[in-house]
């Protein structure tokens, strides 16, 4: 990493850190979402709710984890 600054390199690894913490929220999401909607014929108000849940809860535990 020659020429970079430790600010730009910071400023990568934030972007790495919140990317990690979008992919495991979208992924929780999609994953609950079809679950809940094909899997469990679930209402499509009730898949898009335990979507967001799941995503939420998913999003913190992957920052928390990338914080270590």
């Amino acid at each position: 990493m020659r020429g970079l600054s430790y600010r730009a390199i910071g400023r990568r690894e934030d972007v790495k850190k919140w990317g990690f913490v979008a992919m495991h929220a979208a992924v929780a999401a999609a994953f609950i979402f079809l679950l809940q909607r094909f899997i469990l014929n679930a209402s499509l108000e009730s898949s898009l709710l335990w979507a967001l849940t799941f995503a939420v809860c998913a999003a913190g535990l992957a920052y928390k984890q990338a914080n270590r």
